[in-house]
């Protein structure tokens, strides 16, 4: 076991949600899906990006986020 193991590369997280590599870059780079840059490569931790994933919608205009915020009354 490495310390890496408890991490996905941006293709593994591109594949776990059905979206091109660049739309994963895309999420890290506005902040929305929170990744570790190592070298010249980002890792995404495992649990993290499942999530992250519980509720992505990889439809144009449905905006996934890390946590829910309850609506106020």
């Amino acid at each position: 076991m490495t310390q890496f193991d408890d991490y996905v590369t941006v293709a593994d997280a591109a594949e776990r949600l059905g979206i091109h590599p660049e739309s994963v870059r895309r999420l890290i780079r506005a902040g929305r899906l929170p990744a570790k840059k190592f070298s010249v490569s980002w890792l995404i931790e495992r649990a993290v990006l499942e999530q992250f994933a519980s509720g992505y919608d990889r439809r144009p205009g449905n905006k996934a986020t890390l946590f829910e915020i309850e609506p106020s009354e």
